[in-house]
């Protein structure tokens, strides 16, 4: 049985280890058959590496199938080529799975293929370096999420994706038979992040969640990942202020620390200022200006949005819209109860971020929940925290996939997600 093991990836070869033995292990990309030996470039996760073979391994190395996985040992030694600093002399070849031609997809790039296509492969897709760096990009961005939420006193949590209500009472849910009961995915984790301010106080999830919406754009999706916030004692223009953070943290940790998966990816460097805030009706005001004339209450529509993204560049967020246009848990402002404590994060016409401040008065939330004919009764278990102390608290829920689209520069969602999921697609 081969050694499966490396001792250093691409990456890590310099001249500082020539003359020393190394084990490197990926697959083929390219082999140069130049008689008595042959030049092999081997990529892994991290790199490319050039590999001589010599002797009795030409004959294995040439025969090889592009994108076959190998390991190989040998010693370290400086490079002519251009493209590398050193190269590894090998004395092991082995082939320990060898690649099926014709392959569906080329994963170099050299050759294109068709975004369905490349979606049909993905786990191959991934050999591209260009697409693995989008997803070394999108994990980076993660951590640094993470990061700035503990540093705020944050803890992470899981709530439960099967549910036995329509939790928010929207109609745009996944239904299915839960052992002879009536079960939905969840659309967000809304009312259990509410309840658990109870006792925990500041919590955020990173979780998937589900929406049987009939949309067939470069925007959604029928999973998708959401990060959640919810906090105790907050208002919302507390918790806006920490969107600015999270989202100034992924920025920042694109532009400091992954320089070389950005350029990979043709990422531009992302400059995140002091984002402008702009009231709902500052909004109508605005859009009335180029002749969009919108009366007060009216929702805005993409058509609205796209005006509103020409105007003001990059992101920005709309302030206190109408009560109405909001959820039941939502709070009304004090000084005029039509406008609600809310906010939307834009980029463009793109939605990012929807939140505010939460009622956490069970009677008026009740009295919500009639206005809007929704039944008390189906929220029962829900409201029963609110009889239990249950304090001021406010939160978002952050489009994590929406926000890779506009930090990467996609032209769809789906290139920023592993394997989608929307009306067309349940593979692979």
């Amino acid at each position: 049985m081969a050694d499966i093991h490396r001792t250093h990836y691409a990456r890590e070869l310099g001249e500082h280890l020539a003359g020393k033995e190394v084990r490197i292990a990926g697959w083929i990309e390219d082999v140069r058959d130049i008689g008595k030996l042959a030049f092999v470039i081997v990529r892994d996760a991290t790199g490319a590496c050039q590999i001589i073979v010599t002797g009795d391994n030409v004959q294995k190395a040439v025969q090889a199938q592009r994108q076959s996985a190998v390991v190989m040992a040998g010693m370290v030694q400086k490079s002519k080529a251009k493209d590398f600093s050193v190269e590894v002399k090998v004395t092991e070849f082995t082939i320990l799975t060898s690649a099926v031609h014709p392959l569906p997809i080329d994963p170099t790039g050299r050759v294109e293929s068709g975004f369905d296509k490349r979606l049909d492969a993905r786990a191959l897709d991934l050999r591209n370096p260009k697409v693995a760096a989008i997803f070394r990009l999108r994990s980076a961005g993660l951590k640094a999420v993470r990061e700035i939420l503990f540093n705020e006193g944050f803890i992470e949590v899981n709530t439960p994706k099967i549910i036995g209500s329509a939790s928010e009472g929207g109609a745009n849910l996944f239904r299915f038979e839960y052992f002879k009961h009536k079960a939905y995915l969840a659309q967000s984790p809304q009312l259990y992040k509410e309840q658990l301010t109870l006792g925990l106080d500041r919590v955020f999830e990173i979780g998937p969640y589900f929406r049987a919406e009939n949309s067939h754009t470069v925007r959604h999706l029928s999973e998708f990942t959401s990060i959640d916030v919810e906090a105790a004692f907050l208002d919302y223009e507390d918790v806006m202020d920490l969107v600015e953070k999270v989202v100034g943290s992924v920025v920042k940790e694109f532009n400091n620390n992954c320089k070389k998966d950005m350029e990979l990816a043709g990422v531009k460097e992302t400059r995140l200022p002091k984002i402008e805030r702009l009231t709902y009706e500052q909004c109508l005001d605005e859009l009335a200006k180029h002749e969009e004339k919108l009366q007060f209450g009216d929702d805005l529509s993409d058509a609205a949005l796209r005006n509103l993204g020409d105007i003001h560049s990059g992101f920005y967020f709309i302030t206190d819209w109408p009560l109405k246009l909001k959820p039941f848990y939502i709070h009304e402002k004090d000084d005029d109860p039509r406008l609600s404590k809310s906010f939307d994060l834009q980029h463009g016409y793109l939605e990012l971020v929807s939140g505010g401040r939460r009622l956490h008065d069970p009677a008026k939330l009740r009295a919500r929940l009639a206005e809007q004919g929704l039944n008390p009764d189906g929220f029962a278990d829900h409201l029963k925290a609110f009889e239990w102390g249950m304090p001021p608290h406010s939160g978002w829920g952050l489009g994590f996939d929406r926000l890779m689209m506009v930090l990467t520069g996609a032209q769809n969602v789906r290139e920023v997600v592993l394997y989608p999921r929307d009306t067309d697609r349940l593979t692979p």
